[in-house]
């Protein structure tokens, strides 16, 4: 992830390149990537299931702080902030392209839009893994990887005409780490609950420690 961070991360142009520098006259021979200009798609561009698969990683590892500033970074609005911006990415700045040019005079401009794979991974994401999210046979948990300086978010979840809402607190300025988990004013211990379709609302209160 160091390596990663070093050679790959590019904050100027706000990309995560899949690999640096790109294959051109050299004699390797990397396979079909190489017939691609150098900088675009796989040949050292972004290519954005990747990028986002090391923003998962370094949630796996409790980097809260980085993962969520890389999110951020690869999120499409940000390259629109500003018109010479918007003029250089040149996609929608509301839909997650698949990938984006990552060399030469083409750096910075978007790709393939609309496309679901990278879109899905990237809500994936941040529901899952920085807000901690997770629903597995009917299990309901909160593991999340936030930036220290989050105080506090809230999630409302429906499950068929039941109500969920969550409300997790970070008084201590942590990354991660569920110290209490309570249900309607109920400490559960083992930080789970069972998702009930019977049209009741649940009150989660969640806090790290």
């Amino acid at each position: 992830m160091e390596s990663l961070e070093n050679h790959l991360v590019d904050k100027e142009n706000g990309i995560i390149k899949l690999l640096d520098p790109p294959f051109y006259n050299g004699k390797l021979e990397p396979g079909y990537i190489k017939s691609y200009l150098p900088g675009v798609r796989e040949n050292g561009g972004q290519y954005t299931h990747a990028a986002i698969w090391a923003i998962i990683a370094e949630s796996m590892l409790g980097n809260g702080n980085k993962s969520n500033e890389l999110y951020k970074m690869i999120n499409p609005i940000e390259h629109a902030r500003t018109k010479e911006a918007a003029s250089k990415y040149k996609v929608e700045p509301y839909v997650i392209s698949a990938d984006i040019y990552g060399a030469g005079n083409l750096i910075g401009r978007g790709g393939w839009t609309w496309y679901t794979g990278s879109s899905s991974w990237f809500y994936k994401t941040g529901i899952e893994y920085i807000l901690g999210l997770k629903i597995e046979k009917g299990i309901l948990s909160l593991n999340p990887c936030i930036p220290k300086e989050w105080e506090e978010y809230q999630i409302r979840y429906k499950f068929g005409r039941s109500i969920y809402n969550i409300k997790l607190k970070n008084p201590n300025g942590k990354n991660k780490g569920v110290k209490t988990f309570k249900v309607n004013g109920n400490e559960i211990e083992e930080k789970k609950i069972k998702l009930e379709d019977d049209g009741k609302v649940y009150e989660i209160e969640v806090e790290l420690g």
